[in-house]
C-alpha cells in the first residue's frame, strides 16, 4: 500500500510542536531505573537477542511526535530532558537508521505493531523535517531512501513520493566534472559517507551506470593502496584527500561493491568487495570484533559496517565477513549492561559497559559527564549500532551462514 502525505501544513506542525514542548516540560520525570552489569545470561537465539535490543530502543527512545500517535521518532538520548523528548532537536540520519532497524525487525518477525511502527517513523521523519522529505545532505537523503526502499521491497510498505523525491535529488546532485555526488548541496567535499550509500541507492533504484561510476570513484580516487581501506573523502577542485579511514566508510564501500556484484554479475565488484572485507578484518577488528567508535554520530559507524558485512556474507558467501559479524555480536551481547532487564550496549563491543558507582541510576546521569565516559552511552546512535549488529547476526544465522 502506498502511503502519501495527508496535506500537513507547516502552521499545524508548528502549533503542535509548541504544544508538545509545553506538555513535555510539565511531564513527570523518568523513573529511576538501575543499571547493572550483573546481567542475566539471556537467550542464546539470535532472533530473541535482536528482539530484546529492539524492545530496549522502542521503550526508551521511540515517542509520538508532537502529540500525533500516527507519527513517531526516536529521542536522541536516554534518559532525555524535556527538550530532547519534544524533538526540538533532532537528527535526520539517526532517524533514517532507526527506520531501517525497524524494517529489519518487521522482516524478522512481521506483526501489525511492527508494520505500524515503520509507517509511523517514516511519517514522523517527513513531518519533523518540515520542508518535505529532502534536505541539503546527500548522505542523509541516501540513508533515508535506502530505508524506504527496503520497507517497500521487504514489507510492502510503500512511500513512492518519498522515494521519487529523494532519488531525484541524488541524481540531481551528480557533478559530471568530478564524477560523483558531494557530501551536501553546493559543497566541494566528496565523502565516502555520501558516495557509498548514494551508489547503493542508485543501484537499487535502477541507475546502475551512475552506481558503477561511484564505485569506480571510490576505488580509483579514495582507496589506500597500502592498507586496502577507503579514505574519508576528497576536496575538489584541488584533490586534497582526507586520509582518515572510518569503519562505516568501509561498510558502505563494501555494500556498494556487493550490490553491483549482485546486479551486474561483474567479477571485478566481487573482487573489490572481498578485498575490502579482508582489509577490514586485518585492520579494523580486534580478535575478530569490529573496532570501537565513540558517541554522537560515530556511534552508528560500527553498526553500519556490520550491516554491509552481513550483506556481503549473504550475497557473496564471504565467510570472513560472516565471522566478523558473529564475533562482534557475541562480544556486544557478552559485554552489555542491563536496565530493567533490557540490554544497554557500549561504544566498544570488546569490553564491558561501564557501570557508575552506587546507586547507578540512569536519571542521575542526564546532566553528568559520567553518562558519556568510559564505555557507557546515552546516545541513540550507539544503541542503534547494537540493534543493527544483532539483526545482522540473526539474518546470517537464519540463512545458515
Amino acid at each position: 500500500m502506498d502511503r502519501r502525505d495527508k496535506g500537513i501544513s507547516r502552521r499545524n506542525v508548528l502549533v503542535a510542536a509548541g504544544a508538545s514542548v509545553v506538555l513535555t516540560a510539565l511531564a513527570e520525570p523518568a523513573q529511576a531505573l538501575t543499571i547493572t552489569r550483573k546481567v542475566s545470561p539471556g537467550p542464546d537465539d539470535p532472533g530473541q537477542r535482536a528482539a530484546l535490543a529492539e524492545q530496549a530502543i522502542v521503550q526508551r527512545h521511540v515517542r509520538t511526535l508532537w502529540g500525533r500517535p500516527q507519527m513517531r521518532l526516536g529521542t536522541l538520548y536516554w534518559p532525555g530532558t524535556w527538550l530532547d523528548q519534544s524533538f526540538v532537536k533532532w537528527c535526520y540520519w539517526w532517524q533514517a537508521h532507526l527506520l531501517d532497524c525497524a524494517v529489519d525487525a518487521a522482516h524478522r518477525a512481521r506483526t501489525p505493531e511492527r508494520i505500524e511502527r515503520v509507517v509511523a517513523l517514516a511519517r514522523g521523519i517527513r513531518v519533523r523535517n518540515l520542508t518535505g522529505w529532502t534536505n541539503r545532505y546527500y548522505d542523509d537523503m541516501s540513508w533515508l531512501v535506502l530505508a524506504l526502499e527496503r520497507a517497500d521491497r521487504l514489507l510492502g510498505v510503500r512511500f513512492s513520493e518519498a522515494v521519487d523525491d529523494l532519488g531525484a535529488d541524488l541524481v540531481g546532485g551528480w557533478n559530471p566534472e568530478i564524477g560523483a555526488v558531494p557530501w551536501r548541496i553546493d559543497d566541494e567535499y566528496y565523502s565516502t559517507s555520501a558516495i557509498g550509500p548514494a551508489g547503493i541507492a542508485m543501484a537499487r533504484l535502477g541507475n546502475l551506470s551512475r552506481a558503477r561510476e561511484l564505485a569506480d570513484f571510490l576505488e580509483t580516487r579514495l582507496r589506500d593502496n597500502d592498507t586496502g581501506l577507503i579514505f574519508d573523502g576528497i576536496h575538489e577542485p584541488g584533490g586534497r584527500v582526507d586520509r582518515t579511514a572510518l569503519t562505516y566508510c568501509q561498510g558502505v564501500a563494501i555494500g556498494l561493491q556487493t550490490e553491483l556484484a549482485i546486479r551486474t554479475g561483474e567479477s571485478a565488484h566481487r573482487r573489490r568487495a572481498a578485498a575490502l572485507v579482508a582489509a577490514v578484518g586485518d585492520r579494523m577488528t580486534d580478535r575478530g570484533v569490529i573496532a570501537a567508535a565513540s558517541g554522537d554520530d560515530s556511534g552508528l559507524f560500527m553498526g553500519i559496517l556490520a550491516r554491509y558485512l552481513a550483506e556481503a556474507a549473504l550475497a557473496l558467501g564471504d565467510t570472513t565477513a560472516a565471522n566478523i559479524v558473529h564475533a562482534s555480536a557475541r562480544a556486544a551481547w557478552q559485554h552489555r549492561a542491563e536496565v530493567d532487564g533490557l540490554p544497554l550496549f557500549g561504544m566498544d563491543w570488546r569490553r564491558p559497559v561501564t557501570v557508575p558507582a552506587p546507586p547507578g541510576t540512569f536519571p542521575q546521569l542526564m546532566y553528568s559527564s559520567a553518562a558519556s565516559s568510559g564505555n557507557l552511552s546515552r546516545d541513540l546512535s550507539v544503541q542503534l549500532s547494537g540493534w543493527m549488529l544483532l539483526e545482522a547476526d540473526y539474518q546470517l544465522v537464519a540463512a545458515g551462514r
